[in-house]
This record gives C-alpha cells, structure tokens and sequence, in this order.
C-alpha cells in the first residue's frame, strides 16, 4: 500500500519538484504536529493566514454553529445570508467610514481580479500602475501586475497598459497621470522580503491618485489584521485607500477573500452591464462565520496590543554577525542573510529542529517570520534559539562567515 507521502506525489498536482513534504497529524495554537508527535512552531502561519494560531476554539465553534443551519445556497449577492451580512457590518465598524462596501470572494487573487476590474469601470481608463517586485497573486489578471518577469514571462501575452514603478520612490510617481485608472501596491511589500514604505512616500502617492482622478488600490492580503501592530497597515500612514484587498488571516483559516470600497464606486459593477463581477462560492456561509469569529477574537482578546513587545523580542534576538538585516514592521519580518544557498541550508535545519520558517519569492536570500500573534514571549525566545543555532551550525558547515 502506497504511504500518504507517496499518494500525495503521485496523484497531487505538483508546484515544484522539490515540495517540503512535511506531513502533519493535527495543530493547535503555535504548533504543527507530525504522526510521531513532534512539535513544530510554525513561524509562518501557512503564510500570512492563521493570525489566531491553529484550531482556535471560538473559530472552530463558529463554524460547526454554522454547519448545522446551511452551507451553500446561492451564487455571492443574491440572498441575505447573515454570515455574509454580519461579517460585512463587522468589517466596515473596524474601517475608515468611505470603505463601506465589502464584496466577499475566495481568494487575495480573485480580490486583486475584482478591484482591477472596479477600477476601470469606475474611471473608464485602462492605465494600471504596479510596483515592481510587487506581489498580487498568480491568476492572469494578478499576474499581469506582478512586478517580477522571472515569474509572469511564461505566460504572456498578459493584460495590456500595465506599466511599473520603483516602490518607495516619490519621482516615480509623476507617471500617475488623467489615464491612469488605478495604482495598485502593497502597504508594505512581502515577498519583495518585507518592505516598508516612508510615511512621506505614502502621502505622497495618496495625493497624487486623488489629483489624477487614479484610484489608490492598497493590497493588505498579508499586512491587515494586526500583524504590522494595527489593525490596518495603512493606519500607519495616516491614509486610506479607495479600494482595499483583505484575505489569508481575513478567514480565520478558512478560504476567503474582500475587495472594500465606497458604496458609489462599487456601484459601477452593477450596470452596463449587470454583474460585473460573478463568484459562485464568494463569501461562503460557513467562512464568513469563521471569519467574523476571528476577527472577534482578535478585537476582544486585544491581540493587536502586543505586536509591538513581540516584535521588539525577535529583534532583541535577531542579532548574529551573519544577519545582514532584519526587517519589516510588527510580526511581519525578514531576517536577510548572504545568499539563498546559506537561507535555505539554515531554513531547512530550522524545520529539521521543530520551527518552521520560509523563504520569499522576490527576495530568496532572505528568510520569513510571520508567526501566529498568539504567539508568547517564551515561544519566540525558544524559536529564536533554534535560528540562531541553524545560523551557527550551518555558517560553520560552511566554513565561517
């Protein structure tokens, strides 16, 4: 009989030829565990989405609460479903009081798809702005305003008039212009390695859209939720985009994405024609449920208080002759070393000594920490333990720094 491992190769669609293959049993707060019972820390939170940590009890509540009234019963848009309705009223008492209209899908990607389609119908213009190294998702819309070739060169011809500027650099700005229907960038870029803007950069660039007429779409798909230390990263900047992307930690676990806009700009997918935007399992009873939990727990339970002294810990930590840099804002981090050779030896005898870390797509030399903001100061102190020994053990195998 074929093992699980080998079920998985064999009949699971690959996406590399080199998959971690980790195999766990169950999880529970901060911890992945394997069939033998070995404990991970998990110091990626499956990227960006489990913020409550794993199996939380109020979440999980939710969500069997939900399963026994319905599941599916129509396509986004057309019933009153109070998951949907309750999830929604939640969101936008949290938001600035021109996002005042949420429209639930399943994915960042499909809400990077809605708002791009938003912005031209609203503007009628067909002029996009992205970053470079910018990350959006991996749809053919998405694609398109990915800011690295390597990955989007494939699979071109892609969506036409998308043009790209220098993140963080206010002369590039100036090519926000009348036929520029949307600019659409990270609050802080991820998987460029985890990159904060200037405040000034940020004002800037709000004010720019709102002279051109171009919408400010901020994607917030990895950054919202508490983990920069607000609830919002673009609180941090003190503006407030036309359009904002929420997913990953949106759903408490649970596949849900948003698109957040004004109620007179999101209108314009309503007629001329009609559903301008159609999802079947958008805003799903049962992760709207768990969705609306999570977003509770992170709100009663004053997690977004603590980022601020966990992220200090890690940094207080952080501190070896062969880390170049550590950075980021709150528990959105990365630790920069010499090169991807050195990244991934240390990455994987991290995950061979229990915590789990990754590496980015844009800036591979550099290695991920987005805990779960459950997480306490004694697990981050174990969890820094066990970097700084990898980084030890692994310079030395390859002969100093």
């Amino acid at each position: 009989m074929l093992t699980l491992r080998q079920l998985f190769l064999t009949n699971n669609a690959q996406t590399t030829d080199f998959p971690l293959l980790l195999e766990f049993d169950r999880a529970e707060g901060v911890y992945m565990y394997d069939a033998a019972g070995k404990a991970y820390i998990d110091l990626i939170s499956g990227i960006g989405v489990s913020s409550l940590g794993h199996s939380n009890p109020y979440v999980i509540n939710a969500i069997k609460e939900q399963l026994d009234k319905y599941m599916h019963l129509m396509v986004y848009g057309e019933y009153v479903q109070s998951p949907q309705v309750r999830f929604a009223e939640k969101l936008v008492s949290v938001l600035p009081a021109d996002l005042n209209s949420v429209y639930f899908v399943n994915s960042g990607a499909e809400a990077v798809e809605g708002a791009l389609k938003l912005a031209k119908r609203y503007t009628n213009r067909t002029g996009i702005i992205s970053c470079y190294n910018s990350y959006h998702g991996s749809t053919q819309g998405a694609l398109s305003v990915m800011g690295n070739e390597e990955y989007k060169q494939a699979y071109r011809p892609l969506l036409p008039g998308v043009n790209f500027i220098d993140f963080n650099n206010i002369e590039d700005l100036e090519l926000i212009t009348e036929e520029t229907a949307c600019v659409i960038i990270e609050t802080l870029q991820g998987e460029a390695g985890i990159r904060v803007p200037d405040k000034t950069y940020m004002q800037v660039l709000r004010k720019r859209c709102t002279q051109t007429g171009a919408l400010l779409i901020l994607d917030e798909i990895q950054a919202a939720f508490g983990r920069t230390g607000k609830l919002f990263a673009f609180e941090h900047f003190d503006i407030v985009p036309d359009i904002l992307l929420l997913a990953k930690a949106l759903g408490g676990g649970m596949p849900v994405g948003a698109f957040i806009s004004s109620k007179e700009v999101m209108s314009a997918l309503k007629e001329n024609p009609i559903l301008g935007h159609i999802t079947t399992f958008g805003g799903h009873p049962v992760c709207c449920a768990a969705g609306l939990a999570a977003l509770e727990v992170l709100l009663n339970e004053n997690l977004v208080e603590q980022i601020d002294s966990k992220a200090d810990l890690f940094l207080q930590l952080l501190i070896h002759p062969a880390i170049k840099e550590v950075r980021g804002k709150g528990l959105m981090l990365a630790i920069e070393l010499e090169n991807f050779e050195l990244n991934k030896k240390i990455i994987d005898r991290c995950i061979e000594n229990g915590v789990v870390v990754d590496w980015f797509l844009h800036c591979s030399n550099s290695m991920r920490i987005v805990p779960p903001l459950i997480i306490s100061h004694d697990e981050i102190r174990k969890a820094c333990e066990v970097i700084i020994e990898s980084i030890n053990y692994c310079t030395s195998e390859m002969g100093g720094i």
